[in-house]
């Protein structure tokens, strides 16, 4: 095992890896730039060290300065969390030149999988389903020519894309050309690349994804399966496992194929194979994201693994913790993904300052955060602030634990989906597990919440701040010196 890490990461997913790394006792370096410097990440750290760049972002991405830090503070690992680096090939690829472990797959694999095109091109060979599709390789016309014949809808995609970045879908092909330059021109100016291509959109389809843990030998194994159809905007905001109404029979199939995708690929570390299961129980590889997933609590709750800690292990050439004859699923998982964003306004993000944390506990209730009160949240980074994890015994008491904790999370001072996501969890058709990802679009009538009047809100907000210690000992208590005189007056 190593000694000490760098997480090239920030917020959440950089806590949830120093926490692992202090149980396990490595030290733990991490990086911030200047408007991080009071982040959660940055005082759970042991050593925590600034990045400079005028623009926020730009300071996770800049490799050679987390290179240099890296050296000059003796990591021997770093772990990118997900988002920012993690699925860059480059970085991957200077970090082992570097002479450090990088703690995920090889550089090449990440190059393939990162290529939405030549990992559907390379699943075909390994053998596992996928939809039928087209990809650009000419002019215009002749895209839209040979797309058209797949039939319709189709869904237009960026080949290096993601986050629902350059997507699209197509009823008919009046509108194909159009959509198909739009998502060209997206997919250049999201991803540098405006190659895109068009499969077979597949109406009503559910997400499913397996985790995989793979030596880079070509040993791999399954975690089983996640749910991940409830989204908005192409992006997650519910996640659990196992996936409900879901077949055993079915169920080990989609696994077996995801194993086998990654055995082919030899890949290393931890991975997560994605398909779109259609109603008729066919299913289609969609991608394979080369990282952690934001969802991986759930998988770690029902199979009582920490999933960081083995991912440093086979960074560390320990080879695979476990057998797959070792990894039963035990009761249910849900997650919520709690973001700074109005969901009244499509979900667009929102900024202010957590004025007002109050975090919910209770037996299987987790959440892994990257916030603290006071904090400010700026449109600089992801809405995303943090996940709530309920593990239960069935999938019904985890879906009434998650809600509780929901109804008990206090997060004032800006707007959040925390009532919205209580409002999906309580819905019928979440909890008879009817879900695809046309969930959130189908109810929307139903899961949207009536506006607060002025009074109303300014009653709520008298409410919540008569509930701080702080305020009413401001509010209520003597002031010196008057206090110290005691009752006597004058």
């Amino acid at each position: 095992m190593f000694d000490s890490i760098l997480i090239a990461n920030r917020g959440e997913i950089a806590c949830r890896v120093i926490r692992t790394a202090r149980r396990l006792g490595l030290r733990s370096i991490a990086v911030f730039h200047h408007e991080d410097r009071h982040a959660p990440h940055v005082a759970l750290a042991d050593v925590a060290v600034e990045l400079h760049a005028d623009v926020p972002t730009a300071a996770y991405l800049d490799i050679a300065q987390l290179l240099d830090v890296a050296k000059r503070e003796g990591a021997q690992c770093i772990h990118p969390g997900y988002g920012f680096l993690s699925e860059n090939a480059k970085f991957a690829e200077a970090v082992e030149q570097a002479g450090l472990a990088f703690v995920g797959p090889q550089s090449e694999v990440i190059r393939l999988m990162g290529d939405k095109i030549h990992s559907r091109e390379f699943a075909v060979k390994a053998g596992v389903p996928v939809s039928p599709s087209v990809k650009q390789e000419g002019d215009l016309d002749s895209f839209v020519e040979q797309a058209a014949k797949i039939g319709f809808p189709l869904l237009i995609k960026a080949a290096a894309g993601g986050g629902g970045k350059g997507m699209s879908i197509v009823r008919s092909v009046g509108e194909l050309a159009a959509r198909a330059r739009t998502a060209m021109g997206e997919a250049e100016r999201y991803f540098a690349d405006g190659r895109v291509y068009a499969e077979r959109y597949i109406e009503r389809p559910r997400h499913i994804e397996v985790q995989v843990m793979g030596d880079g030998q070509g040993n791999v194994v399954h975690l089983f399966e996640r749910e991940c159809s409830v989204q908005r905007r192409f992006q997650k905001i519910i996640e659990e496992s196992p996936a409900p109404n879901l077949p055993r029979e079915l169920r080990d199939r989609i696994c077996k194929a995801a194993v086998e995708l990654a055995a082919s690929a030899k890949y290393r570390n931890a991975g997560t194979v994605e398909f779109i299961l259609a109603p008729d129980g066919e299913f289609y590889f969609l991608e394979m994201n080369t990282r952690l997933q934001v969802e991986h609590p759930v998988t770690e709750m029902v199979c009582g693994v920490d999933l960081v800690e083995a991912q440093l292990r086979v960074a560390a050439g320990e080879g695979l913790p476990w057998k797959q004859s070792d990894l039963k699923q035990t009761g249910h998982a849900i997650e919520c993904r709690i973001c700074c964003e109005e969901p009244e306004h499509d979900f667009r993000p929102a900024t202010g300052a957590a004025r007002l944390l109050r975090l919910p506990e209770g037996d299987g209730v987790r959440f892994d955060g990257g916030i603290r009160q006071g904090q400010a949240i700026t449109a600089a980074f992801d809405s995303m602030v943090g996940k709530l994890i309920c593990h239960a015994a069935t999938r019904l008491e985890a879906c009434d634990g998650i809600v509780r904790a929901l109804d008990e999370f206090v997060l004032l001072g800006v707007s959040n989906n925390i009532d919205y996501l209580g409002q999906v969890l309580r819905h019928a058709a979440f909890r008879d597990g009817q879900l695809h990802t046309g969930f959130i679009a189908e109810h929307a009538a139903d899961l949207a919440q009536p506006p607060l009047d002025d009074t109303d809100r300014a009653a709520l907000l008298i409410a919540a701040a008569l509930g701080v210690d702080d305020f009413r000992r401001l509010a209520y208590e003597t002031p010196e010196p008057h206090a110290s005189i005691g009752a006597w007056r004058n």
